[in-house]
């Protein structure tokens, strides 16, 4: 038996170019000979369609596109995901369900038992967990084990969850475990995923077929990274990351042996993403940068947007966000903008006209002394002879942004934010002035990981100068003035800051480790007491495991190390 894993970019919604994208790999994958195609999990809606499940014109469409999908089927068999209605007097409305078609209708359906509730997933608001019996799906003398993502996260040491849907699937003897998915990306997923997915295998002594989506939804990066395990253990196909594809496996159920059969990446219909400059497998700042130019192109590609704006100040954080935006959508779809001011250094500017020169990208320059002392003398009544402090630094930074959104109102563009994770954490950024924007490219990146992507960047050729890099960063909003003035240094700030938030170590439990008190009370009351500034950002593209947004959610009115 041929089985094809066809790992597809769907979008939220988007009935038409989702059933559109599903039949043109169900007819590559009958050409190649193929038995069966699986898709990832909700694939015809897209993944996370969050409230539109509460529409039922939109639960309709799912239905209807079901059932088109259905009727390609025709000598080929197609795994697909969408939400179904249960027909249950109690309980959540729908299930997320596999649908299993063949001769143009709907064979089987399989619904999901393990609805995650953490972090980015709120699938229990939706969904009703499958309280079933299971059974499995034979076709042409197969018999499958079909689950849906979380299903196969149980094999834990410390499991989760009471039940464990292959325990019980295991014991209608199946040959082969069919497991579509919807996994976001974050640097850790890839091992995680592979040693879940191993595990399964040798546990049940099966082979395992895992078909992932890929793609950018809103804050949400999705790496595909489809693969099929051996019963030992052993990955013996793996799809491309970031990318579409689509790869055709023997399948042998007398041995339940799986052999590399195929591999395409060519779909008639539609084009498929183009290939990437960064080969795997990949350390993890590779993989934040790809992910990145995935999340930029195809936020713009899905709301429709063709142009980017990006406020370039000669430091690391705005360079590295052109960068990553030149090569998502194009030298000639970016325009940076270059706004001193009377604190803004000879080198901040030249460094910044080299970069965009480097890349390509249009630039112009715009002062921002003239329009700062025209807003000072419209405040004298008021501010008098008070002494210049942040609320003079705050004006500048507001009046860029003023600026920013001007041309971006007038031209079409969006404005990239260009703040980084440390300073979204420790609130070190102005709200209405360098935290606007339309997206957050490094709202989930340590200023030292920015580091490493310019390192990156700059492997090949030089593309970001190297003054940028090596000069202490500084906002120039006032003379001399280091981002160390207030803070302490990033290697020491961001240690902190990534124990805190992504592993949840307390005050006390840092300070034991050798972190100085008065800097971990000093950090921590920081990240708490910015928490509104964070509510007010714009969606950050996530690669971390625990990212500012809806993955961490914490009350603003709090007392907490405040």
């Amino acid at each position: 038996m041929k089985i094809a894993l066809a790992q597809l970019n769907y979008h939220v919604g988007d009935f038409a170019s989702n059933t559109a994208r599903i039949i043109s790999a169900i007819n590559q994958a009958k050409i190649l000979q193929a038995d069966v195609v699986v898709f990832a999990e909700l694939s015809v809606c897209g993944y996370p369609p969050r409230d539109f499940l509460e529409f039922d014109d939109f639960i309709r469409q799912c239905r209807q596109a079901v059932e088109t999908i259905a009727l390609a089927c025709q000598g080929i068999a197609a795994v697909v995901g969408a939400p179904s209605i249960n027909p249950a007097p109690r309980g959540k409305p729908l299930y997320n369900t596999a649908y299993f078609l063949a001769d143009g209708a709907i064979k089987a359906m399989t619904n999901k038992t393990l609805l995650p509730n953490y972090d980015v997933f709120d699938e229990y608001r939706y969904f009703e967990p499958n309280r079933l019996p299971y059974s499995l799906i034979e076709h042409l003398g197969c018999r499958f084990a079909v689950t849906i993502c979380e299903d196969l996260w149980n094999v834990a040491d410390d499991p989760l969850y009471v039940r464990n849907p292959m325990d019980e699937l295991i014991s209608l003897n199946p040959d082969l475990v069919i497991n579509i998915s919807a996994s976001p990306f974050n640097y850790d997923q890839p091992a995680i995923r592979r040693e879940v997915l191993s595990r399964n295998a040798i546990t049940y002594h099966l082979p395992v077929i895992y078909v992932n989506q890929v793609g950018g939804q809103t804050e949400l990066i999705f790496d595909g990274d489809s693969m099929v395990i051996a019963p030992n253990g052993d990955v013996i196909a793996g799809l491309k990351r970031f990318e579409e594809d689509l790869q055709i496996i023997d399948f042998n159920p007398e041995n339940q042996s799986c052999i590399l059969h195929h591999t395409s990446r060519s779909f008639p219909d539609f084009s498929p993403l183009e290939e990437r400059k960064i080969q795997y497998p990949a350390s993890s700042i590779q993989m934040i940068h790809s992910a990145l130019v995935l999340g930029i192109r195809d936020y713009f590609n899905k709301m429709g947007f063709a142009q980017a704006i990006i406020g370039l100040s000669g430091g690391i954080d705005s360079a590295v966000t052109l960068v990553l935006a030149a090569e998502a959508l194009g030298p000639e779809n970016v325009r940076a903008i270059l706004l001193p001011s009377q604190f803004s250094s000879d080198h901040s500017i030249t460094d910044a006209r080299t970069l965009a020169e480097n890349l390509g990208v249009p630039y112009e320059i715009i002062p921002i002394e003239e329009g700062f002392k025209a807003l000072k003398h419209t405040l004298e009544p008021q501010f008098g002879n008070l002494p210049f402090n942040l609320t003079e630094e705050n004006i500048q930074a507001r009046l860029r942004a003023v600026i920013l959104m001007a041309l971006s109102n007038k031209f079409g563009y969006i404005l990239l934010n260009t703040s980084n994770k440390s300073e979204a954490a420790v609130g070190y950024g102005t709200l209405y002035g360098d935290m606007s924007g339309g997206l957050s490219v490094l709202g989930d990146v340590y200023k030292t990981q920015v580091y490493e992507l310019a390192r990156l960047i700059n492997s090949n050729q030089l593309v970001i100068p190297e003054n940028s890099i090596l000069k202490p960063p500084s906002a120039e909003l006032r003379p001399g003035q280091k981002d160390s003035d207030s803070l302490p240094g990033y290697d020491i700030l961001d240690q902190i800051l990534f124990k805190y938030i992504e592993q949840r170590t307390g005050p006390e439990e840092l300070i034991r480790e050798g972190f100085d008190a008065s800097t971990v009370r000093k950090v921590l009351k920081l990240v708490n007491t910015s928490e509104y500034k964070r509510y007010q950002t714009p969606p950050i593209l996530r690669v971390s495991p625990k990212a500012f947004g809806m993955g961490r959610r914490m009350p603003i009115v709090a007392r907490y190390l405040s």
